[in-house]
């Protein structure tokens, strides 16, 4: 058993640095780092925003067609803006109160 495994970690470590072999593939190596430093790194931070805003912003507007679907005028039962840090949404509050049933059950 023990090895198989070690057989397999060389494996893996040839596998890796296998691409570094000869000089052009280390060079081809060198060349895809650049790339993904240059190119895509800085492209991720705002993709990641923008996904994001969308899902907090598809989030908000299930929460809009509840609360009209529903005909109640307190919009406070939905999303309490005075709140911390998010903790107004009607689902994290109902969270919230069956939590706190449970920890002071009598």
């Amino acid at each position: 058993m023990a090895a198989s495994l070690g057989e397999m970690a060389v494996l893996c470590h040839k596998f890796i640095t296998a691409p570094q072999a000869s000089s052009s593939s280390f060079v081809n190596v060198i060349k895809l780092g650049t790339f993904c430093r240059t190119v895509v790194w800085p492209c991720l931070p705002p993709l990641l925003m923008y996904q994001y805003i969308r899902a907090k912003d598809e989030d908000m507007y299930a929460m809009e067609v509840l609360y009209y679907k529903s005909g109640s005028r307190d919009a406070k039962a939905f999303y309490d803006t005075s709140r911390l840090n998010g903790s107004g949404h009607w689902r994290l509050q109902q969270d919230m109160e069956t939590i706190r049933a449970a920890a002071n059950a009598e």
